[in-house]
């Protein structure tokens, strides 16, 4: 790869049996670099629990590949936030004990709902990733956020489920970066938040 291994590639999944069928083709294909899947939940006309993800499921617990969910507020303001409600997921956790799934975005603004999803079950993950995008409070904000994510580690009782993410450029690195170093939680946590939990779950 171009980028000297420094990126590995996440396939986008549609939810349509054509596009499972060539996001899996592409992921066979190219085993030895990509590292998970995305489902845009809020963005497209599915539930996570929808049929037609079924074989991605499949394939993905078989190679032991994570499944990123978008969750919480979309961009545009016909986002489906029914779907992107992180509680959405619950079910399929339930169902799917043996999928890795990782909730983007930590639910904004839905964090105490991660945080149950996150303690509750041992396969689902959250990524603090996207959360910043600017406003005439955007330092106040910046505060919450950080409360916010420091209440959830609290609440599971550590921050083992939570991974460092930017979605950039919507968000920079430098943003996240300062919003790891403000939370109110031990050193070890983190250095699990801002790479150990990414290297542990990806294989990195």
């Amino acid at each position: 790869m171009r980028s000297d291994g420094m990126l590995a590639p996440v396939i986008t999944v549609e939810p349509a049996l054509k596009e499972v069928r060539a996001a899996l083709k592409l992921a066979e294909e190219n085993r030895r670099v990509v590292k998970a899947f995305k489902v845009r939940l809020g963005y497209v006309k599915a539930s996570a629990e929808s049929p037609v993800f079924d074989w991605l499921y499949d394939y993905a617990e078989s190679e032991g590949l994570p499944v990123l969910f978008h969750t919480g507020d979309t961009a545009f303001s016909t986002g489906d936030l029914a779907r992107s409600h992180p509680l959405t997921l619950d079910r399929l956790a339930n169902k799917r004990e043996e999928l890795t799934m990782i909730l983007c975005h930590f639910g904004n603004p839905w964090f105490e709902d991660v945080a149950e999803l996150i303690y509750k079950h041992p396969n689902v993950y959250a990524d603090i990733s996207g959360l910043f995008t600017g406003g005439a409070y955007a330092e106040k904000y910046a505060e919450w956020l950080a409360k916010k994510i420091s209440e959830a580690v609290y609440f599971a009782a550590g921050a083992e489920k939570i991974i460092f993410g930017t979605d950039y450029p919507i968000t920079k690195h430098s943003e996240t970066l300062a919003l790891v170093k403000g939370l109110e939680v031990d050193e070890p946590d983190k250095e699990k938040i801002l790479h150990l939990n990414a290297e542990r779950v990806f294989g990195l």
